[in-house]
């Protein structure tokens, strides 16, 4: 899947608080994109279909959930961030169901019989143990297509998390996890050094700073979450923007420069990722940056 060059206008006053929506936007029309190889990659291997009862850790704004839906799977996706899961809503169109926390529903139906896509999805704002509610039949595959490996720590809550999920799979479910492939594949890893290196004087012996994937970051996940290990395999997820401006917005939405923006201030932020884009500017003005992600297919046992 090629992706798609979208463009944006510039943030009204760079030193102004982002609204968590325009940031939440941001992510789903301009980053969560980059990653559909990647998703597309594992439905393809794992055969997603009409057989697959999928649920999504950091379901994000739901684009690897229309891509199992639109293949047949019955797809129920978790996340923390009420405004990625309100644009999920209204990118899968009208919902079987759609709860809360506390597993309550914005409507009475349960898992719809309709083969559209829309009609195939469910939504649940908190940790992935609120997914148990409303009946859903068992999962037969997990997925966490957040990558880790691109700064220290990134993996903390993911252990966890699998640890809340696993109950609600069938015995010998699929697990993918995702990670950064090796920073010499990667262009974007330069860029990303620029959070650590902004970030380092509010960070005194604190973990998050950007450091290069270690090859068994997935495995010794894997092996803390209680799953067995069955393939791994390597996809080609190139960057592409419009424009530097786009570029920036997009990093900028994933998170990773947080703690850059608050140990600084979000103007020298921009600032410096977007020298640090500069040599992955086009002439006809684009950006486009080449990396590799891995996943590492698992069973439940």
């Amino acid at each position: 899947m090629t992706p798609t060059l979208v463009r944006h206008h510039t943030y009204a006053a760079s030193s102004a608080p982002v609204d968590p929506g325009t940031r939440a936007r941001d992510w789903a029309e301009i980053q969560e994109r980059v990653l559909a190889p990647l998703h597309e990659a594992v439905f393809d291997r794992l055969e997603v279909g009409a057989g697959t009862r999928m649920l999504s850790l950091g379901c994000g704004s739901g684009l690897a959930l229309l891509a199992a839906a639109s293949r047949g799977a019955r797809v129920t996706g978790v996340d923390t961030d009420r405004e990625r899961l309100a644009l999920a809503r209204e990118r899968l169109g009208s919902l079987g169901r759609s709860e809360d926390s506390a597993g309550r529903s914005e409507d009475s139906g349960g898992w719809a019989r309709d083969t559209e896509p829309a009609r195939r999805a469910r939504l649940v704002e908190g940790p992935p143990s609120a997914a148990a509610t409303s009946g859903a039949p068992p999962y037969n595959l997990l997925t966490a297509f957040h990558p880790i490996g691109c700064a220290a720590g990134d993996s903390e809550g993911l252990a966890p998390a699998l640890a809340e999920a696993v109950p609600l799979a069938v015995r010998g479910a699929t697990v993918v996890l995702t990670g950064w492939g090796p920073p010499e594949r990667c262009a974007t890893a330069p860029v990303l050094r620029v959070a650590a290196r902004l970030a380092e004087p509010a960070r005194p012996a604190r973990p998050g700073g950007w450091r290069p994937p270690l090859r068994d970051d997935l495995e010794e996940v894997a092996a803390r979450a209680g799953l067995k290990p069955d393939g791994s395999g390597r996809v080609s997820c190139p960057f592409g923007y419009a424009d530097v401006d786009s570029a920036v917005r997009g990093l900028l939405s994933t998170g990773l420069f947080d703690a850059a923006a608050r140990a600084t201030d979000r103007s020298r932020v921009e600032k410096e990722v977007a020298e640090a884009l500069l040599p992955h500017r086009r002439p006809d003005g684009t950006v486009w940056m080449p990396n590799v992600f891995r996943y590492l297919v698992c069973v439940t046992t």
